[in-house]
């Protein structure tokens, strides 16, 4: 097991007082802060030469950083070495009779992958082991950044909540190979990297569509499906000077991991939560039936963490049909990915967009023959998205493609017979 030194942790109390020192004091610069919502953190790094300091400041008093602090002060929290396989070296602590916190790697700050040891082993010092996500080897650079858009009186924010890779035969269905992947190119597992993009829509509400993948799925699901939450919800709401309690409306386009996983959290206790305090959550009835209802075919892609607290909580809201949600939105069953699966059409002021979903989930998929094999109703989807696309050309509709990994809206255009997308600037 070769192992180097990633970062170390430090527990503070007040932050300002930390920043002064580290930044002011010292001239470091700190990266953009993360939240790490299953462990009620807030982690801030500041880059020193080859490693890290981790500043952990606690969001919640019940967090075990908040913890530590009442019991033993700030300070030096723990180290993290870096690992390049995390099993293997557990396996090999645990063949030694190493003591271990976690025994299993579960996620941790920056999309990694993170174990605990025991400081019973390691001579009184809490050690983190850590495996960093593998890049993903593309032409292409994703585009997590956050961006504004504006439509009539209506802000658009495209936040983020990271990269999800997908075996990139089954994104694009009958599509060969040969083409595909001179669009997107795949990892050694035929994986295609493919960006999980909220959008937020600020009107008389604050409502935001879809939600990501969220951060409670285990080890095993993160590295099958390459999660990379380095630029997470958290973190491009932060950005965006969006907190989850300024969020009023929580609508869903449909209840797949990748789209609903972030509608809930884990709390400190294990309790799954609504993640938008504040919010109505809104999901299509025929939706919400086949996700609690599933099949041997549906039920990969439906979580029940994920949407079965909501109606626990009593914040769940079951539309039957296309409907305004709020001024100026609307949404529009196209069926095709699900039987009820939706898109949300966004007028105001004579300017339109919309967010649609996984009826086009990249742009590529604007062509008529690109359709998803995930699609359970692909007939559906061609019938919807030739009648979509007609419509915004007509009216120059700005389209949001949530997992683009480039590009994260544009304008259908038709050229030379083809249907082509023009990015927005």
């Amino acid at each position: 097991m070769k192992a180097v030194l990633d970062h170390v942790g430090i527990a503070v109390k007040d932050l300002a007082l930390a920043l002064a020192f580290y930044r002011d004091a010292l001239g470091l610069e700190i990266d953009a802060p993360e939240e790490v919502s299953s462990q009620r953190v807030r982690a801030h790094f500041i880059p020193v030469g080859e490693s890290k300091l981790e500043l952990l400041e606690a969001t919640a008093s019940d967090s075990a950083i908040a913890k530590y602090v009442e019991k033993r002060g700030p300070g030096l929290h723990h180290i993290t070495l870096r690992v390049d396989d995390i099993h293997a070296a557990l396996a090999q602590l645990k063949s030694r009779g190493a003591k271990l916190i976690d025994e299993q790697p579960r996620a941790g700050a920056e999309g990694a992958l993170i174990a605990f040891i025991h400081p019973a082993a390691t001579h009184g010092v809490l050690v983190e082991l850590k495996q960093a996500v593998s890049p993903q080897p593309s032409a292409l650079s994703p585009d997590t950044a956050v961006r504004r858009y504006a439509v009539g009186d209506l802000e658009l924010v495209s936040v983020c909540d990271g990269l999800i890779r997908l075996d990139g035969g089954s994104m694009f269905g009958t599509v060969p190979k040969a083409l595909w992947e001179k669009k997107t190119p795949p990892d050694a597992r035929n994986r295609i990297a493919m960006a999980m993009r909220p959008l937020i829509v600020r009107g008389a509400r604050t409502m935001i569509i879809d939600a990501g993948v969220g951060d409670k799925e285990d080890a095993k699901f993160l590295e099958t499906f390459g999660v990379d939450r380095a630029r997470s919800l958290d973190v491009t709401m932060a950005e965006a000077g969006i907190s989850p309690e300024a969020i009023d409306i929580v609508l869903a386009t449909h209840l797949h991991s990748d789209h609903a996983g972030g509608f809930t959290y884990r709390d400190a206790a294990g309790r799954i939560r609504p993640r938008f305090p504040k919010a109505q959550y809104i999901v299509r009835r025929g939706e919400w039936e086949d996700a609690t209802h599933t099949n041997a075919r549906t039920r990969a892609g439906y979580l029940a963490d994920n949407y079965l607290p909501l109606a626990e909580a009593g914040v769940l809201q079951l539309v039957d049909d296309d409907a305004t949600i709020m001024p100026g939105v609307k949404v529009r069953r196209t069926g095709g990915h699900t039987m009820h699966h939706q898109m949300v059409l966004i007028e105001s002021k004579g300017k339109t967009a919309a967010y649609v979903a996984d009826m086009m989930p990249t742009m590529a998929h604007a062509a008529d023959a690109w359709i998803s094999g995930f699609d359970l109703y692909p007939m559906e989807t061609l019938t919807a998205k030739q009648q979509f696309a007609k419509e915004a050309m007509g009216q120059d509709t700005l389209v949001f493609f949530p997992h683009d990994p480039a590009v994260i809206a544009g304008h259908i255009k038709e050229q030379n017979g083809t249907r082509i997308v023009q990015p927005a600037s």
